[in-house]
């Protein structure tokens, strides 16, 4: 399985904040937004990558990984010339797949749960090996503002509605999906939506019809953050240091999470680590990699 994150958009929603950088460049807390995203697919077992991004911001992405290569990551780049719709990430990215399975999460999602690696790489396995595709679900209090999965009594389910007026559930579908290796062939099938979009409802309301759409819920002692908003970002903002500052352990650490994986040496996170020395963050690494845990 291969991952793609879409980090494009103009981030209307966070304006004026984002008139001169793309939000996910924005640091919730200690890191940039996109490190948390990035992190998803890392502990999902996911090692190659696509990012798609503006023709204004690619560079700025490119200059932050590179190639991925530092953190055991193969890292490639694509432009969306224009916002088209979540679903259009699955056609830009095609030739990236290349026939492959895809995890794809949007840039500005931020996810936590002791439970969440188990569950991320359960999902990955069962879409490699039975295909379809997986939908992660999150309950909330205001299901109107979200996609939402209708779910049957066995927990299949039953319906995929966008921003419903009266919600059937509050399991709301978040920005974290995974495909068979038909779901760009899906995307370009489906047509724009009154607002001129291609959404991604209608790529999982076809696997739907094809009885291939499972949900994956989070919980209790699940969190999830759309901090897309001026609000949500600082609740993500307030979260992240609270649970670090509380347990001593950094959520979003993708260094942390290639040293642990066995994809970088502890020579490699000291040699980083010590290019953050000045900073909490220089510190930690340090500490993760003298760690014998």
């Amino acid at each position: 399985m291969k991952g793609i994150i879409l980090a494009g958009g103009s981030g209307t929603r966070l304006y004026p904040a984002t008139l001169g950088v793309n939000k996910h460049l924005l640091p919730i807390y200690n890191k940039p937004m996109i490190y948390y995203p990035l992190s998803i697919l890392m502990l999902a077992g996911i090692k190659e990558i696509l990012l798609i991004s503006t023709p204004r911001d690619i560079e700025r992405f490119k200059e932050l990984f590179g190639d991925g290569s530092r953190v055991g990551l193969r890292l490639e780049y694509a432009v969306q010339e224009k916002p088209r719709g979540l679903a259009d990430a699955l056609i830009i990215g095609e030739e990236f797949l290349k026939g492959h399975s895809a995890c794809l999460i949007l840039g500005d999602n931020i996810f936590f749960g002791h439970g969440l690696p188990a569950l991320l790489e359960e999902t990955r396995t069962e879409v490699e090996t039975k295909g379809g595709a997986a939908i992660i679900c999150s309950y909330v209090h205001d299901p109107e503002r979200y996609g939402i999965a209708e779910l049957s009594n066995k927990g299949t389910v039953v319906s995929v509605v966008e921003k419903p007026k009266e919600p059937r559930s509050n399991w709301a579908i978040t920005g974290l999906y995974f495909y068979d290796k038909n779901c760009s062939k899906i995307a370009r099938s489906i047509k724009p939506s009154g607002r001129g979009e291609l959404e991604i409802t209608f790529v999982n309301e076809e696997y739907l019809k094809r009885g291939k759409l499972r949900a994956k819920l989070l919980g209790r002692g699940f969190a999830w953050f759309d901090a897309g908003t001026h609000d949500s970002f600082l609740e993500a903002g307030e979260f992240a240091a609270t649970i670090e500052k509380r347990t001593g352990l950094m959520l979003g650490c993708i260094e942390e999470i290639a040293f642990r994986k066995g994809w970088m040496t502890r020579k490699s996170l000291l040699e980083i680590a010590k290019g953050f020395s000045k900073n909490d963050y220089g510190k930690y690494l340090a500490r993760m990699a003298n760690e014998k845990i």
